[in-house]
């Protein structure tokens, strides 16, 4: 298992959650969720402001795909916002197989007593809480980083 902290990121409409692992990549917490730019990069600024504070080895960005594994809008916007990233900074990008990441976020909540109308904000920090500790124990588990890394265009 690689040392150093990782950034899990969960990719939504309207807001990103943002959660870190500790220095041994053994447990995930959630740090904060960040409202969507609608025009320009805040919401990739305020991350690399996050992961400047806390100098990560890797970015972990949920992939959204629908239960049969194929493609959805969803998978679309959280790969491009990867893109934008991996292009914005040095640190490496993975994306990670996110299924029913955010519904199990909502259960989460569900079962410690939060109504979900007050916590929207929290649920996107869960929903990466739970993307990044999917993805350290696979590491754990294979020995392998997990998923697959962003790739950067020419001209990147």
């Amino acid at each position: 298992m690689r040392t150093g902290v990782r950034l899990g990121i969960d990719v939504g409409k309207a807001r990103v959650g943002v959660a870190r692992s500790d220095l041994h990549g053994m447990l995930a917490t959630p740090i904060e969720t960040v409202q969507r730019a609608t025009d320009g990069d805040a919401d990739i600024r305020r991350i690399l402001e996050i992961a400047g504070d806390l100098d990560p080895i890797e970015f972990v960005v949920g992939l959204p795909l629908a239960l049969s594994g194929s493609h959805t809008a969803s998978t679309s916007d959280a790969v491009t916002f990867a893109e934008k990233l991996a292009t914005a900074s040095a640190i490496p990008v993975r994306l990670v197989d996110e299924r029913l990441s955010t519904v199990s976020a909502h259960s989460a909540l569900r079962s410690s007593g939060k109504k979900a109308s007050r916590s929207r904000n929290i649920v996107d920090q869960v929903a990466a809480v739970i993307i990044l500790q999917h993805a350290l124990d696979a590491e754990r588990g294979s020995s392998h980083p997990p998923g697959s890394l962003v790739a950067l265009s020419e001209g990147s």
